[in-house]
């Protein structure tokens, strides 16, 4: 059956699979379950509300919160009111929130509680657009300018199915479904203008290549303002899976334990702490421990390659395989639950040796690509046939081609309608219905896509030569333990430098067993870090040409963090911001007040 917009989408499912689970969430000492039923009647609640307060068709409506049960309630009760969602980042500053609001025309707002609040009434007076804010948890004011979600499902509440369907009826196949505002390296967010059959079509695409099935379970943390987050909203009204959703970091590990999935979306930098994690406990345990550790991921290796053709391990093998999995594997397995079908790493790059390493624990790790721009999927690989390096070939019903210069151009009911209010922008990203990515690449024998760089990213050399930055970064996190984040610097400069970011948990571990006193930013001040890290810096500089290894660095004086603007809310560093906070030590590097490694 063919669909037209995601209100459609999301009235079918409801109709094919009414008492099956669509949501669950952390509700005190454990999770509360919501059926797909349950859930439309809060959607037409929301929705009839919204209508009940004015808002029309493709009016805007923001959602400023954190990833959990109720964005997506407030999301699909917006869109089957006929409205747009404008995203916001919960860690957005006040000002990025009115620029934002202001700039999408924003009628209503949803927040998520008392602190949100609280920062879109710091600059109320600079959004004019603004009507109301619906809060997720916290309470009404007296003027009525703040209501509580609960307020708006009352005024809701009185509305009849068929009227519910026929305001339904109002959303359009190319009308604006959201307005997705781009974090960025750099510069104000670029709203994305996004469709109904933009979704439809990704549901669709997801459902085609049966990646998922009715019966995962899927763990669902991302950020719902990034469209990676949201691509898999769509996904789950197409196919129909179970999803536990809950955005809260730190309760990653735990959840998973208590979800036990069998399906999760992550960014590299999950995988990166993880390996860390692994790599250093097994160190830890020292003698025999790490000896079968380190025996174990050799065997899982051998393992790899095989199934990586196609094959499975036999005889010897294959009996080595099962001790280690006992040993070793099934330990780091139940981390993840236990029930882990695999893992879809998007956003940004993986680099091969981490997706390698885990998928010798018996961990599949499916990389894919795709931009905000292009509604988040755009190449996956799939369960068989995968390429560790690759992301995969298209999604069925995308198409791409590699202009001269390498840089990957992508068509088909993904992409974006323009960026909202910056026609130059759109005319400069769009050409004849091509997305223009920004990202170089090439094709493999079989059609999968190999990202080798960002075009703007790439650093050219006052030699001349070019540097792949996210290459070397990637490169010094899998060989450094201690690493968080590494920023490459060296464009129009005669040699490269690296600038590093420590994690704190790990070296503070390091620096209490090895006698290095005092907080934070003492430890890594000491000359001994300095020292532990130089190693690694000359590992990852082998069989790299001259012109691209790396001849200084310094280890930065706190970890980059969102809160701090150094990361995008994907986790991507904010290069630009970065080197300009830290201007005066890359200007050291050049005048010679750093060693060379």
């Amino acid at each position: 059956m063919a669909f037209k917009t995601v209100p459609e989408v999301l009235l079918n499912r409801v109709s094919l699979t009414p008492n099956n689970t669509a949501f669950s969430y952390p509700a005190g000492s454990g999770w509360k379950t919501v059926s797909w039923k349950e859930f439309g009647d809060q959607v037409k609640q929301i929705a009839m509300g919204l209508r009940a307060l004015g808002v029309k068709a493709e009016q805007r409506v923001a959602i400023l919160s954190g990833t959990r049960y109720e964005w997506v309630a407030a999301d699909l009760g917006i869109l089957c009111a006929a409205g747009a969602t404008s995203t916001i980042y919960p860690s957005s500053l006040a000002e990025d929130c009115s620029y934002i609001v202001s700039d999408s025309g924003t009628v209503i707002a949803f927040a998520e509680n008392e602190e949100q609040v609280k920062k879109l009434m710091s600059v109320k007076a600079q959004m004019p657009t603004l009507q109301k804010i619906v809060v997720f948890d916290g309470k009404a004011s007296g003027d009525g300018f703040v209501i509580t979600l609960q307020e708006l499902q009352e005024l809701g509440k009185p509305s009849t199915q068929a009227e519910f369907e026929a305001v339904t009826k109002e959303a359009k196949n190319d009308g604006i479904a959201t307005l997705i505002y781009t974090s960025g390296t750099t510069g104000k967010p670029k709203g994305v203008i996004l469709t109904h059959d933009c979704w439809v079509y990704e549901g669709e695409a997801i459902n085609e290549m049966k990646l998922l099935v009715p019966e995962d379970v899927q763990f669902l943390w991302l950020p719902l303002a990034h469209s990676f987050g949201k691509v898999l909203e769509s996904a789950q009204l197409a196919i129909g899976f179970h999803t536990a959703i809950d955005g809260r970091v730190d309760k990653i590990v735990e959840n998973l334990g208590q979800v036990k999935p069998t399906f999760v979306a992550a960014v590299p930098r999950i995988f990166e702490k993880v390996y860390n994690k692994v790599v250093d406990g097994a160190k830890k345990g020292g003698g025999l421990k790490y000896s079968i550790f380190k025996w174990s991921i050799e065997v899982g290796k051998e393992v790899s390659k095989l199934r990586q053709s196609g094959q499975e391990p036999s005889g010897l093998l294959a009996m080595k395989n099962a001790i280690a999995q006992k040993l070793v594997f099934s330990k780091l397995q139940d981390r993840f639950g236990g029930r882990l079908r695999y893992f879809v790493s998007g956003s940004a790059p993986l680099s091969r040796e981490m997706a390698e390493f885990f998928h010798a624990c018996n961990i599949l790790i499916l990389e894919g690509y795709g931009l905000t721009e292009s509604s988040a999927a755009s190449f996956v690989n799939r369960p068989v046939g995968f390429k560790f390096g690759t992301v995969g070939p298209p999604l069925p019903g995308t198409t791409l081609k590699i202009e001269s210069d390498g840089e990957i151009l992508i068509k088909g009911r993904g992409i974006m309608r323009g960026y909202h209010n910056k026609p130059e922008e759109t005319a400069a990203a769009l050409k004849d219905g091509w997305l223009l990515t920004g990202d170089i690449g090439e094709l493999d024998e079989a059609g999968r896509l190999k990202i080798t760089d960002r075009k703007k990213d790439l650093i050219k050399t006052s030699g001349g030569k070019y540097v792949a930055p996210q290459n070397l970064e990637g490169k010094f996190k899998l060989v450094c333990p201690y690493a968080s984040n590494a920023v490459i610097h060296g464009n129009n400069r005669n040699f490269v430098v690296m600038l590093v970011a420590l994690d704190p948990e790990a070296i503070m571990d390091w620096a209490k067993t090895n006698g290095v006193n005092g907080g934070y930013e003492e430890v890594v001040k000491d000359p001994r870090t300095h020292a532990l890290i130089k190693p690694f810096v000359t590992e990852m500089n082998k069989g790299l040409a001259s012109y691209e290894a790396v001849k200084n660095f310094a280890i930065l004086p706190k970890d980059l963090t969102l809160d701090a603007g150094d990361l995008t809310p994907s986790l991507k560093v904010k290069r630009k911001a970065v080197e300009t906070k830290y201007k005066d030590l890359l200007e050291g590097f050049y005048a010679g007040n750093v060693a060379e490694v």
